[in-house]
């Protein structure tokens, strides 16, 4: 039996053309991803080589003053990308996953970006999870939302009925064979990215081959419960797709729009400027005062003494260390703001499916909101270490040459997220069994 319902399913001019018609778009989808792949890779192997030359360059140039130096010298920090990004950007395309500082301040570097095309970032990348989350599940409806009302209304189910011992093994058999296609051809998909992409078979890939089973199984869940009410064709077709309008576009735009407004933060340009700000009124301040301020701040580096003369090193950059500190508290106010978002829509996302899928495998491929708070926090580890590293050198006045440039390499940031397979998977599971729960139900109560 199901060997002729495949045959009859799969000789459809219209399941043929679907098929064929998602493959293309998910070949395209992976060559998008290996576009970004090959961006990502370029972009850090530029990185250190610019780093090495950046670095020789200005250390023979300026090879008179370390402080003076280090006001131009920038080092390098890479948020590491995995493989498996190329299956999912996410946010990578908006956030750097480079930064470059010099041991200056902080918070005026720290949301430096690459120049994109405002157009481009808006509409996103055709990225393989834009093609699960959106074009799959119409997909889906498409073979699934006549499953039992065709025949009724072309007059042959009474015919089905009366060959078949159970009219609802039948039906499950009918939606047996449409997820069999669809789970193989997303599994095609995916090993074909292995191949293409070079993506490990390691957790990361299970996690998300798994969690791109349980959304297709959502859909076809979704569709068995709108078949159970067996309603027309028409209707079926009409409220399966408001109800992927509602998931896919509403509900997040409208989640969005509330988390936005509920957790508003300060722009990042009035952080730069608070910076800028504070640290340009202390050229009008008493130069002793700004140092004492520094001297607080590192009490190890009060055994420097401030020269008497009109511009030092160590009043320069103890500005530049008042600036950061001054913005401090706006500082951390975008930081608790962003992290407060982030939790807000991981809650939420929990009872919305599509929501909860599309943060889940963003997640999986560190390019979430998560991942960028951390390695925004990284970068400041980094700044400091960087700045605890010369202090020293700068305020004593050390040769530049007694220095070893060239051990000053470009660092990586590796994100030590673990996902949970409860976390990832249980949402999906819970509403794939009630809906399959709830259409069983439909059907019992209604004698097919």
């Amino acid at each position: 039996m199901l060997a002729l319902l495949y045959k009859n399913f799969i000789r459809s001019k219209g399941t043929k053309i679907g098929l064929l018609f998602l493959l293309c778009i998910g070949f395209i989808s992976l060559l998008i991803g290996k576009q970004f792949q090959d961006k990502q890779q370029s972009n850090i192997e530029q990185a250190a080589v610019y780093q090495k030359e950046h670095i020789a360059r200005n250390a023979a140039f300026h090879k008179d003053e370390i402080g003076l130096l280090l006001y131009y010298i920038k080092f390098s920090l890479v948020n590491k990308t995995l493989p498996i990004n190329s299956l999912a950007i996410g946010q990578r395309d908006v956030n750097p996953s480079i930064q470059s500082v010099t041991i200056r301040g902080l918070e005026g570097q720290k949301y430096d970006s690459e120049l994109n095309n405002p157009n481009n970032l808006l509409a996103g990348n055709i990225d393989f999870s834009f093609v699960l989350i959106y074009l799959f599940p119409l997909l889906i409806i498409s073979f699934s939302y006549n499953l039992i009302s065709e025949e009724k209304e072309s007059g042959t189910w009474k015919i089905v009925a009366t060959q078949s011992q159970n009219t609802f093994i039948y039906i499950l058999q009918l939606f047996y064979v449409r997820i069999l296609s669809l789970i193989a051809l997303f599994t095609i998909l995916l090993l074909t990215a292995v191949l293409f992409l070079n993506i490990p078979l390691d957790q990361t890939f299970i996690l998300f081959y798994g969690l791109g089973i349980l959304y297709i199984l959502f859909w076809f869940s979704v569709c068995f419960f709108i078949v159970s009410l067996q309603k027309h064709s028409n209707f079926n077709a009409v409220l399966l797709l408001t109800v992927w309008l509602f998931l896919i576009i509403i509900v997040p735009a409208g989640i969005n729009a509330y988390i936005v407004n509920q957790y508003k933060v300060p722009e990042a340009l009035e952080l730069t400027l608070k910076q800028r700000n504070a640290y340009h009124e202390k050229w009008d301040m008493d130069k002793n005062e700004t140092v004492e301020k520094f001297y607080k701040h590192y009490p190890q580096f009060k055994s420097y003494v401030l020269p008497e003369k009109e511009f030092s090193w160590l009043w320069y950059y103890a500005m530049q260390q008042m600036g950061d500190d001054e913005s401090a508290a706006e500082s951390r106010e975008l930081e608790t703001k962003l992290q407060q978002r982030n939790l807000a829509s991981q809650r939420i996302a929990q009872f919305i499916p599509t929501l909860h899928t599309q943060l889940q495998l963003n997640e999986i491929a560190h390019a979430d909101l998560g991942n960028q708070l951390l390695f925004l926090k990284e970068t400041k580890h980094f700044h400091e270490k960087m700045r605890l590293y010369f202090y020293p050198k700068i305020f004593s006045e050390a040769p530049v040459n007694a220095e070893k440039w060239d051990k000053f390499k470009v660092e990586t940031f590796n994100d030590p997220t673990q996902i949970s397979f409860a976390k990832a998977f249980l949402p999906l599971l819970l509403f794939n069994l009630v809906l399959i729960g709830f259409g069983w139900r439909n059907l019992n109560r209604n004698a097919i």
